[in-house]
């Protein structure tokens, strides 16, 4: 079987070649075999393992949360139970930063709303920005 090269192992699973060393680097991905020319040989295997993490980076879940998951994935016998907090916790913080993009969505309404497009100085976006006292939504 041929051997595939660190380019096409990026082409093939959409994650760039420097982060396909990156992952290597932490561990996520196993140090591939080499050729006599010391270039790394992938498997059809690694290509699977790098289109899994970048899905899971897509869906927000971090190295150590994706860590986790690479170890359930290779061991399939075992409960997903852990897999399912994993994904119920990233879930979590979707909706609280949905919420606050609401809030976010909100406060910026307002103020758009409030401008009466006259002169900066009677500007109601200037106005609030020079004055967090002035918004009507909590945020950081």
């Amino acid at each position: 079987m041929k051997k595939i090269t660190i380019g096409e192992a990026a082409r093939q699973s959409g994650v760039k070649v420097p982060t396909v060393r990156y992952y290597e680097s932490i561990g996520l991905l196993a140090a591939p075999s080499r050729s006599e020319g010391n270039q790394r040989s992938f498997e059809p295997a690694d290509i699977s393992r790098l289109a899994f993490i970048r899905h899971a980076r897509e869906l927000g879940f971090e190295i150590d949360a994706i860590r986790t998951l690479l170890t359930l994935q290779d061991d399939p016998h075992q409960s997903c139970a852990s897999a399912d907090a994993i994904a119920k916790a990233r879930l979590i913080e979707v909706e609280q930063r949905i919420r606050s993009l609401m809030a976010l969505k909100a406060e910026l309404e307002t103020m758009v709303e409030g401008c009466g497009h006259g002169r900066v100085d009677q500007c109601r976006v200037i106005e609030v920005l020079a004055d967090h006292g002035q918004c009507t939504h909590p945020h950081h």
